[in-house]
């Protein structure tokens, strides 16, 4: 055995070499062109070359070699790739074929060869061509061969099928087979184009369309979908989501663009399929066109800075080129790690972290003093819907009072923009926490109407996952086996995710465009639906693995959200997806209710605390309370509501 390992070692060294690899396949080349030239000249006379083309044959051959061999090198066919030849490659060999026969016909006729048979330079051409183009992708066909065959042999193989058939979905087929980094079998592709049924794509069978992918999942013994369709949109993977509801497949996706693909490999960007995918719409970045011109000059300020919707903020600003950011936020611990996170990803940027609460106006003015901030995001807030009703006077001092310290400090130093983070729980609220955020918009427009700094409220639903959304819960109940807890089988939220978000909040910050603007949301999704999703795309079965049971609705909690009240109709669409709304005038005695709240707050008197929200938001419904004059409520002045 020991000559033979020294033998295949000795020819793996000269593989290795670049210029014996180069001269080893030049001279199989040469082989191939004289070959094929004496096979062409056989076929042409029968098998019996008679003279004088037999006297000439030897030196024809050397001629067509060398030319072969010069057009090759001009075409680069040397330094051919076995592993990851293409089928650009292969027009090279074609061009390389024809330039050799070309420069052949040259030779000849500059040494006056006459006679040599057109059809036996026809012939060579087609066999050098084919022979050629044999010799280099023979082994990346045969490994692929190989591979394949071995892996579907292989223990542990995962059965896959792809959603698209298109270019996405052969360039994934192609990775995932020529990469052995993973355990994906495919088994065929499923697309909804009629055409491609049937057909052939990298070997595997296009086996009809998505809506028969229960049955072709069942006839392929398939356990795991790969969706390869960029910028599919959510609704379309919520219904593949909801044809397999019963199958217990694993799904994953492609997130990324084609062309992004082509650049980065499509297998290594395989990821497990997210809530955030059920969402699917066109993307929206800041950058794109939102981005205001000087941004590199601003100084932003951020409150909430550590939550979902602050950290976001922070992060988009910085990827915009903001000159210097200032994180306020009580959460030390959240804003910590959100600090480490941008010192990494953004080093050498101007960032500061203040721990401060916006309900103390003393800290919050001493900040604007030192820092003097162009921009302010106001994010801080108790968010929770069902904690708030059991603590009032806790959402006054910080949605209301803290977002009045705010207000007034920007507009005392001079602030250019003001943006307040709204909800869609403000609108015809039904909890302390929505009321809370509905008087803060008053505070917002009763600013702007006295104020050069532009205050700006935005208002939209729910971000998947946000802390506190029902994403994390359905998330950690599911790995716990269940049950899954939806508080009404009919209830219905608005979702976004969060860089959408953001990317629309800081456009609407800086479009100048009204007081109060409603980012487009989309259709509301049932949060039952949202559940059953999430089961399936864990590779479960809802109701059979993991049940979902119902504990009715939470005190502050409506079936269904909304964005606009009747008074906010009219509105403009300043943006694909932001919407800009007529606002009516804050309450006259705003500022005398707030500092009512403010004391009713201290002093611990909840129920006086909604009194005084009621008074500023008539259509307030407080959880549990039954209205005797439901006209009084109808007849309360437009302009408050």
């Amino acid at each position: 055995m020991a000559p033979v390992s020294a033998v295949r070692r000795a020819a793996e060294r000269v593989w290795a070499s670049n210029t014996a690899r180069w001269l080893i396949l030049l001279s199989l080349d040469g082989g191939i062109a004289a070959a094929s030239f004496w096979t062409a000249m056989m076929l042409r006379f029968d098998g019996r070359v008679t003279t004088p083309y037999a006297e000439e044959l030897p030196g024809l051959i050397l001629v067509l070699a060398g030319c072969r061999m010069l057009a090759n090198l001009g075409f680069r066919l040397h330094r051919w790739s076995f592993r990851f030849s293409s089928l650009t490659d292969g027009a090279r060999i074609g061009g390389a074929g024809l330039s050799g026969s070309c420069l052949f016909i040259a030779v000849l006729y500059l040494l006056e060869v006459h006679g040599t048979p057109r059809s036996v330079v026809v012939l060579e051409l087609l066999l050098s061509t084919a022979l050629m183009g044999a010799l280099r992708f023979s082994p990346r066909l045969a490994g692929l061969y190989a591979s394949d065959l071995a892996r579907s042999f292989r223990k542990g193989t995962v059965r896959t099928l792809i959603v698209g058939a298109g270019s996405a979905g052969e360039m994934l087929l192609r990775d995932v087979q020529r990469s052995g980094g993973h355990d994906y079998q495919v088994v065929g592709f499923v697309d909804d184009d009629p055409g491609k049924w049937g057909m052939i794509v990298g070997g595997r069978k296009v086996l009809g369309a998505i809506a028969e992918l229960p049955r072709i999942a069942a006839a392929t013994h398939a356990v795991q979908v790969l969706i390869a369709i960029p910028k599919l949109q959510g609704k379309r993977i919520r219904e593949i989501l909801s044809l397999c509801a019963d199958l217990k497949l694993r799904f994953k996706i492609l997130p990324v663009s084609f062309a992004y693909l082509q650049q980065r490999g499509a297998a290594q960007m395989i990821q497990d399929l997210s809530p955030d995918d059920l969402l699917m719409r066109d993307p929206v970045t800041f950058a794109d066109g939102g981005t205001p011109e000087a941004m590199a000059e601003r100084t932003a300020l951020v409150t909430g800075a550590g939550g979902s919707i602050g950290s976001e903020i922070c992060v988009q600003l910085l990827k915009a080129g903001v000159k210097s950011l200032v994180m306020v936020e009580m959460n030390e611990n959240g804003m910590y790690l959100l600090g480490r996170r941008l010192a990494r990803e953004y080093p050498g940027r101007e960032v500061s972290m203040e721990v401060a609460d916006v309900r103390d106006p003393g800290r919050v003015r001493a900040l604007f003093r030192k820092y003097r901030p162009r921009d302010v995001f106001h994010a801080a807030a108790h968010k929770h819907v069902p904690l708030m009703e059991t603590a009032p006077g806790e959402a006054v001092k910080n949605n209301i009072l803290g977002t009045r310290n705010v207000a007034l400090a920007a507009h005392e130093f001079g602030a250019e923009r003001f943006l307040y983070i709204s909800t869609d729980k403000a609108v015809r609220p039904t909890s302390v926490m929505g009321t809370s955020k509905r008087i803060g918009e008053m505070v917002v427009r009763a600013m702007a109407r006295r104020s050069f700094t532009r205050f700006c409220a935005v208002r939209f639903g729910n971000v998947l996952g946000s802390a506190g959304s029902v994403v994390p819960l359905f998330r950690d109940q599911i790995a716990a086996g269940g049950p899954v807890t939806v508080t009404h089988p009919d209830v219905r939220r608005y979702f976004m995710t969060i860089s959408e978000a953001v990317s629309l909040v800081l456009r609407a910050a800086y479009g100048d465009y009204s007081e109060l603007c409603v980012l487009d949301m989309g259709e509301q999704i049932r949060i039952l639906d949202l559940a059953r999703h999430m089961i399936t795309m864990a590779g479960l079965v809802p109701d059979v693995d993991v049940p979902i049971v119902f504990t009715g609705l939470r005190p502050g909690e409506k079936l269904y959200e909304e964005l606009l009240t009747e008074e906010e109709e009219r509105q403009q669409r300043v943006h694909e997806k932001i919407l800009a709304a007529e606002c009516p005038a804050p309450p006259e005695d705003l500022d005398a209710c707030i500092e009512e709240l403010a004391d009713a707050a201290e002093s611990g008197r909840a129920t006086r605390v909604i009194e005084v929200m009621r008074h500023l938001v008539p259509r307030y419904r407080p959880h549990g309370l039954t209205l005797v004059d439901e006209e009084e409520i109808e007849r309360a002045d437009v302009g408050s509501a």
